[in-house]
């Protein structure tokens, strides 16, 4: 559910779009979308101060670092947080290295300022990224659309041009470096139930889990990319959640609740991509 910032931008990780802020990173969009689900667990027997629904503080995480692309009509490069991509922008699906999220991407220049890529998953549509440049060839807009579930989550990303790119390629050609990012409401909340042995998350697009204190992994239900959670208390406000995928660590997530029990400190570890990650959470009264 995105992670993306699809194409993500992401890890996300679905998504998105896909970890994650939009632009192409995806898989990015989809795990920091998970990391948002995987969050949340409870400590003590009765009332555990993660009981609640929570909701992030901040806009969306922007993509870490540059984004370069490279738009002919013979070929798409991309440099980003999905991984180097080329593919033929030709307007069909075409076979890529297959993820938890995508085995298949399509691109296609609508016009000279705007091209749209689609990711999809044994031919379902997982994630659709609209990306247009302004007139005055500076600002690159993306809209990313995590479709992995049955509600629709959208990323906004804007970005500022670093470089432009070869004479005569598309205007999405260069390097651009994202300034701003948003996420719909129904991709940034969560609500979790804790007791003395396990806790339990779920989020309003339908992705659910629960957890025994076991160090056993569990199922995050209705998710794509068939993650399985771990969790560990630590102490009476502090729980470490680890997630794998396909047999394999992909991240490793710590969260303190506040002494007065209104927000969340969570520390987020992208084991794919080495990356670590702070985020703030408030509680929805």
């Amino acid at each position: 559910m995105y992670l993306p910032d699809f194409v993500n931008h992401s890890n996300s990780n679905g998504l998105a779009s896909l970890e994650g802020t939009g632009s192409s990173s995806s898989r990015s969009y989809v795990l920091r979308l998970l990391f948002v689900l995987l969050l949340f667990g409870g400590v003590s027997v009765g009332q555990s101060p993660f009981d609640g629904s929570w909701a992030k503080k901040v806009g969306e995480r922007l993509p870490d670092g540059p984004l370069s692309y490279s738009l002919t009509d013979e070929t798409l490069r991309c440099s980003c947080a999905i991984g180097g991509i080329e593919i033929k922008p030709d307007g069909y699906d075409h076979k890529t290295s297959e993820t938890a999220y995508w085995d298949t991407l399509n691109v296609q220049a609508v016009d000279a300022h705007t091209f749209v890529l689609i990711a999809k998953k044994v031919g379902r549509t997982m994630f659709t990224e609209i990306d247009s440049v302004s007139q005055d060839g500076n600002t690159l807009t993306q809209m990313v659309k995590d479709t992995t579930e049955e509600a629709t989550v959208t990323i906004e990303t804007q970005s500022r041009r670093l470089a432009a790119g070869p004479a005569g390629s598309h205007a999405i050609s260069g390097t651009w470096k994202a300034f701003k990012a948003s996420r719909s409401l129904n991709g940034s909340l969560i609500k979790y139930t804790c007791t003395k042995d396990s806790f339990s998350a779920e989020t309003p697009l339908g992705e659910r889990y629960t957890a025994k204190f076991d160090g056993n992994f569990y199922p995050v239900e209705d998710d794509p990319g068939h993650t399985m959670v771990s969790a560990k208390l630590l102490d009476a406000r502090t729980v470490e959640l680890t997630s794998k995928r396909d047999g394999k660590i992909v991240s490793i997530s710590r969260l303190s609740v506040a002494p007065d029990g209104n927000s969340i400190h969570a520390i987020f570890e992208n084991r794919e991509s080495g990356g670590k990650t702070a985020f703030d959470f408030e509680k929805q009264k």
